[in-house]
């Protein structure tokens, strides 16, 4: 079925297409009457003006992209608190994963590139590979890259939320705790590992780097690592994952390995993504508000676009330990 053009709701509503695009963009000049007349066809007939057209004609197109390099969990639950923010604006959402470039270094910004001014209005870079960007539009970063922030940025506490994660390990009576950490590149990665760093030093805990591997943030490329931390000689008796699929992966790996989790492995997560109280055992975590991130996000960006300053550039949000099932004392305290 071809797509209803301006000309077909003109033609339905009995009235010249310059009537139409008045009643559409709800500009003066007609009745309320022939508005109400035109509104109800364009309803019945699923009218879509282009957003490029529309772009065009007013340089605006009332729609926010957010960036994102894959569509996983922690992603997919920003799209979640974007939307719910935007819910009561009048501005659309448009996800877009720059699918064929987002393994290089930058590829955010060929993307809003291509898409500002003609697409969108203003945009969020979730986990981004560069903190500043020449655009004609306004962005909002979200757990930004390791440099200087440029970009207004959201993102939780990590350092605080590593220091719960690994003081809840202490305190079950752990000693040799493991590190499967994130993303090099990312401030969140670099917050985890230095809050691991400080709760085992205010334990009383030596660091040993010999526990320490890097899991990138994804489940399959944790697997390896994970592998590699239990076939230590002297193995950890508890990790604390970056984040919640490198978790899944340490859990994975070590009942294929005949350990039992909590008893002979304790793993605590970070996100508290859905799968994380799905699994079973449910997995311990630091619950990070990933959807209180894309809306914080979405009403920071909202303002820019309106020309007005948000009341803090840089925004980081507090965390916290959901205890669950895969944490205890370790068989031999």
């Amino acid at each position: 079925m071809a797509r209803p053009t301006i000309h077909d709701v003109a033609a339905a509503a009995g009235v010249s297409v310059a009537t139409v695009s008045k009643a559409v963009n709800g500009r003066y000049g007609i009745s309320a009457s022939t508005a109400q007349r035109v509104l109800d066809v364009v309803h019945e007939l699923g009218y879509e003006s282009s957003l490029v057209a529309s772009s065009m004609r007013s340089h605006r197109t009332g729609v926010i992209g957010v960036l994102v390099a894959d569509f996983e969990p922690f992603s997919s639950e920003i799209l979640k608190g974007v939307g719910a923010a935007l819910h009561h604006s009048r501005y659309d959402l448009l996800a877009y994963s720059g699918t064929r470039q987002r393994d290089s270094e930058g590829w955010e910004r060929r993307s809003l590139s291509r898409l500002s001014g003609t697409l969108i209005d203003g945009a969020i870079m979730v986990t981004p590979t560069v903190v500043s960007a020449s655009t004609e539009i306004p962005v909002v970063a979200i757990d930004p890259h390791t440099g200087r922030a440029d970009l207004p940025t959201v993102e939780s506490d990590s350092f605080a939320g590593a220091m719960q994660a690994t003081k809840h390990l202490i305190e079950l009576g752990h000693r040799r705790i493991g590190f499967l950490a994130g993303r090099p590149d990312l401030r969140s990665s670099i917050a985890r590992e230095a809050g691991y760093k400080r709760a085992l030093s205010e334990g009383g805990i030596a660091f040993d780097p010999r526990l320490v591997r890097i899991g990138l943030y994804q489940q399959e490329t944790s697997r390896e690592p994970a592998v590699e931390l239990l076939s230590l000689p002297d193995r950890p008796t508890a990790v604390f994952a970056a984040n919640d699929l490198s978790a899944i992966a340490m859990v994975e790996v070590a009942s294929r390995r005949g350990l039992s989790i909590p008893r002979d492995l304790s793993v605590v997560g970070f996100d508290d993504i859905p799968e994380a109280s799905q699994m079973n055992p449910a997995l311990t975590t630091i619950r990070q508000p990933m959807q209180n991130l894309g809306a914080s996000a979405a009403h920071m960006l909202i303002a820019l676009m309106a020309g007005d300053e948000p009341e803090h550039m840089h925004v980081r949000l507090p965390t916290r330990l959901v205890r669950r099932q895969t944490t205890a004392p370790p068989a031999t305290a």
